[in-house]
């Protein structure tokens, strides 16, 4: 990850909360593209600029042919509020960050994240290395919303189960481990939106938090198929599990480790 600051010049007079209210859309559209990584950038003015704090997953991240159409669109428009296009200014590499996928392209990929991931919820199946949304190439009409939406969804529930004065657990855990729940129905369509775009194998995670049986636990069945999907050697140091034929991997129930 890469941090950088955007900088947008003042062309003519404009109002704080018009430059902001451009800003913050041309923001989101980057954040939707998969172009940003989080939620929050500083903003500050200083002599006649706008300043915002940025993430990218990658230095080419914002080059003009990664953006959507909503990107496209918020950027023509900041000249309406008085503003240039923005300049960009590479930092440095965040050190506290995972570093982007290394792969010019990717063999497969795994749907990925939990309440401590500040990344792309897409990864690469052989290094396990977060891949920029705006890789998969969808299109310049759309973007990545739907997903970005399912990670926020996902991280709140996994944080809430997480917590040692926990509310709702079960709730949240059954949203995160349950086959069929809401959430995982959602991540799983996303799953295979991935393999529309790329024409590559897309695998889902399926948490896995507590066990009714520890002792049965190893030999679980996949609950998509009902097959055997235990692996000789786990995958990444993190799946015991993985079916190839329901495109799901999980693991050994944390509470059973």
């Amino acid at each position: 990850m890469w941090l950088a600051e955007l900088r947008f010049r003042l062309l003519s007079d404009t109002s704080y909360s018009l430059a902001e209210q451009h800003i913050r859309q041309y923001l989101e559209a980057l954040i939707f593209q998969g172009q940003l990584i989080g939620r929050e950038f500083p903003t500050y003015f200083a002599d006649d600029h706008f300043c915002s704090r940025i993430i990218l997953p990658a230095e080419d991240a914002l080059k003009p042919q990664h953006h959507s159409l909503r990107g496209q669109q918020a950027l023509a428009a900041l000249p309406e509020a008085g503003l240039s296009y923005p300049k960009l200014q590479l930092l440095g590499q965040d050190l506290m960050s995972s570093h982007t996928d290394p792969c010019p392209s990717a063999t497969g990929y795994l749907l990925f994240t939990n309440f401590a991931e500040q990344v792309s919820p897409l990864r690469c199946c052989e290094h396990f290395a977060p891949v920029p949304l705006y890789r998969l190439g969808a299109g310049s009409t759309t973007d990545y919303e739907d997903f970005i939406r399912w990670q926020l969804q996902y991280q709140a529930l996994d944080e809430i189960q997480m917590q040692q004065q926990r509310v709702l657990p079960k709730s949240a855990e059954n949203a995160l481990q349950q086959l069929h729940s809401k959430l995982n129905q959602q991540g799983r369509q996303l799953a295979r939106r991935v393999e529309k775009f790329s024409g590559k194998t897309c695998y889902y995670y399926l948490y896995s938090g507590s066990s009714p049986d520890c002792s049965l636990e190893a030999s679980k069945a996949c609950p998509g198929c009902g097959l055997t999907w235990q692996l000789s050697d786990s995958w990444h140091g993190l799946f015991q599990f993985r079916c190839d034929h329901c495109r799901l991997v999980s693991n050994i129930a944390w509470d059973c480790q």
